[in-house]
């Protein structure tokens, strides 16, 4: 079969996570024939993306929140004004991924979570089929247990945007931590993450540094205080800030990297322990190779990944990259060594993507049922 990606152009996650795909699915025999990965004037789209793909990449103008001037939490009420005045560029998105889908004659579109997927789905209902993956589908489980401190407008918008981006979908393979049931009222299937070979096969060791990485940049602040008081601690932190392209070294024990994958996972098997902005798949990795985590989330998305992190025994959340109480951590911290057989079993999740049966579905009856679910 011929499948087509549409990625969400932010962070490491989607990113890796559709790199892991294309090589499941090229092994077994399937061709990815497009990525089409959201662009953010904020974020360039790194090397080992560009670099690990096999299929052709396209890039279009998509919505993406704006960091608050310090650059480190997500401005969601400058987010939605500055995506508001930018709607015109967003059509030509969304016609430009009906060509594509069309003229690369895409059997199946998967959807890495970006919201003008639903919408082409919406408006126009191309006759690729249209599937969902990603953590954030989750969040439309009836079990899910979202964190207290998340305010109920939060949450509603949350799902919402989560349901968008679905709109048209057949299904929705929603990436998790642990083992929970189906749910059929949502076309939803519970299943593994998606980690690369190189994470798979790496041998973890105990090294002396900590590991961190950052959506937003601005964090770095933080980083440097603390390191201040503790230099004696070695920090090696990648960041997703445009522009840079080498290792930034502070001081002989503290470094900022620019985004590498297989530096990023190389550095992960050795560090004693990993900070970050809650994304899910690097918690996954830290999760895989026995290392507890320091989450700092940077908006509601990441609050729920590190609320549900902390159940499956990944590690604690704070508010800031102060790193005291996760050197205190580390030393009472067990890996679990059934998150490790859940996320080796890749192949319920590739089974679940290409020999269930499909509903067979009309353009015009999914784009009918959008219609009448919003309302």
């Amino acid at each position: 079969m011929k499948y087509l990606f549409i990625v969400q152009g932010e962070g490491r996650g989607h990113l890796t996570q559709a790199l892991t795909l294309e090589e499941h699915l090229r092994r077994r025999g399937h061709e990815v024939v497009e990525v089409l990965v959201g662009k953010s004037r904020y974020r360039s789209l790194p090397d080992f993306f560009t670099k690990g793909i096999k299929a052709p990449i396209g890039r279009f103008e998509a919505p993406n929140f704006l960091p608050m001037p310090a650059n480190r939490k997500n401005n969601i009420t400058g987010s939605v004004a500055y995506n508001l005045l930018r709607l015109p560029a967003f059509l030509k998105s969304m016609l430009y991924l009906r060509r594509r889908i069309r003229e690369t004659e895409a059997d199946v579109v998967v959807n890495f979570y970006e919201l003008l997927t639903g919408l082409t789905y919406l408006l126009f209902a191309p006759r690729a089929r249209h599937v969902c993956i990603g953590h954030q589908y989750l969040f439309l489980h009836p079990q899910f247990e979202f964190p207290e401190s998340a305010g109920r407008t939060e949450l509603m918008l949350l799902r919402l945007f989560t349901r968008m981006t679905a709109i048209g979908s057949e299904r929705k393979l929603a990436l998790s931590f642990s083992r929970m049931p189906d749910c059929a009222a949502e076309h939803l299937y519970v299943v593994p993450p998606l980690l690369r070979q190189a994470v798979l096969k790496a041998r973890p060791v105990k090294g002396d540094y900590v590991l961190g990485y950052m959506v937003n940049s601005g964090f770095a602040s933080q980083v440097e205080q603390w390191h201040r008081e503790r230099p004696e601690v070695p920090l090696r932190f990648f960041w997703d800030r445009k522009g840079e392209t080498t290792v930034t070294e502070v001081d002989d024990t503290l470094s900022f990297h620019p985004l590498d994958d297989n530096a990023f996972v190389e550095n992960m098997a050795g560090c004693m322990a990993y900070a970050s902005t809650a994304g899910f798949e690097s918690i996954c990795e830290a999760m895989y190779l026995g290392k507890p985590v320091l989450m700092v989330p940077a908006h509601i998305e990441q609050e729920c990944n590190a609320a549900d992190a902390r159940r499956a025994g990944a590690g604690i959340v704070s508010d800031d990259f102060s790193l005291n109480r996760l050197l205190a951590f580390t030393r009472r911290f067990r890996p679990d060594a059934r998150f490790v057989f859940w996320a080796g079993n890749t192949a319920l999740l590739i089974d679940r993507l290409t020999v269930l049966p499909l509903p067979s579905v009309s353009s015009a009856s999914l784009r009918e049922r959008a219609f009448q679910w919003l309302g």
